[in-house]
């Protein structure tokens, strides 16, 4: 590994497994410091993966919808690391289920998690960037936003798709002040729901995708890596797809 993310430090959400995990251990190869953060108490034993010895990892358990707690969080990790240069914005619920048969309290649970909690990432972490003079804002986003996907729930969806436009308003703020903010659309990718799966359905699912396989959450880590990179500040505002050819434009 070339080590180019030497001496920073990332947050990254919904790490404690699949894509938020594999994320953190992206970076963390490059040289980050990274804190991994997920509501869920599991994310310790994700940390443990990355690093046994706990060099350069550590994790917060908190909800991203709680507008308290992400200030919290981020003024306490900039304090113990004197900075703080990557969020990625990955945690998400997915509920699969008919648009007819979403109850209300669970439409906005899931927009609180996918959407507002990327709302509240980006503003918390984007006001401390934003002074600092350097930043890079990373918004995990979907095929699902781009296409209007059903599988995943229309919740689901919808956020996916907020994200995208979020994403370039907070790039338009960010700009001037050396920060950077955008968004990785994954398709198919392996990984817990995937295993779930019956394998002739995933077999299926990947014919349907031009380069006849699902996605890795490792080439996700490496788009994240990419956008991380200091020397990518002219890159802004925009999606890296991540889809084998699903969609292409």
């Amino acid at each position: 590994m070339s080590h180019r993310l030497e001496g920073q430090t990332a947050i990254i959400t919904g790490a404690a497994q699949g894509l938020g995990q594999a994320i953190a251990h992206g970076l963390w190869l490059e040289g980050a410091s990274v804190v991994l953060c997920d509501i869920d108490a599991k994310v310790s034993e994700a940390a443990e993966s990355i690093s046994p010895d706990g060099a350069r990892v550590s994790v917060r358990q908190f909800d991203v919808a709680d507008e308290a707690a992400w200030d919290e969080v981020v003024t306490s990790v900039t304090a113990d690391h004197g900075s703080l240069e990557i969020v990625v914005n990955n945690a998400a619920m997915t509920v699969s289920k008919s648009v007819w048969d979403i109850p209300v309290d669970e439409w906005d649970r899931v927009l609180a998690v996918n959407l507002r909690g990327v709302f509240l990432g980006c503003r918390s972490a984007g006001r401390v960037m934003k002074q600092a003079g350097y930043g890079r804002i990373i918004n995990l986003s979907s095929l699902a936003g781009q296409r209007g996907g059903v599988v995943a729930g229309a919740h689901y969806s919808a956020s996916k798709g907020g994200i995208l436009a979020l994403s370039k308003c907070f790039a338009q703020e960010l700009a001037g002040d050396g920060v950077t903010v955008n968004c990785i659309a994954p398709a198919a990718i392996e990984g817990p729901m995937s295993r779930a799966m019956p394998q002739e359905k995933v077999q299926g699912l990947a014919r349907t995708i031009p380069v006849q396989r699902l996605g890795q959450d490792t080439e996700v880590a490496a788009a994240a890596v990419y956008l991380s990179d200091p020397a990518n500040g002219f890159v802004t505002g925009t999606t890296l797809d991540v889809n084998g050819g699903v969609l292409m434009r």
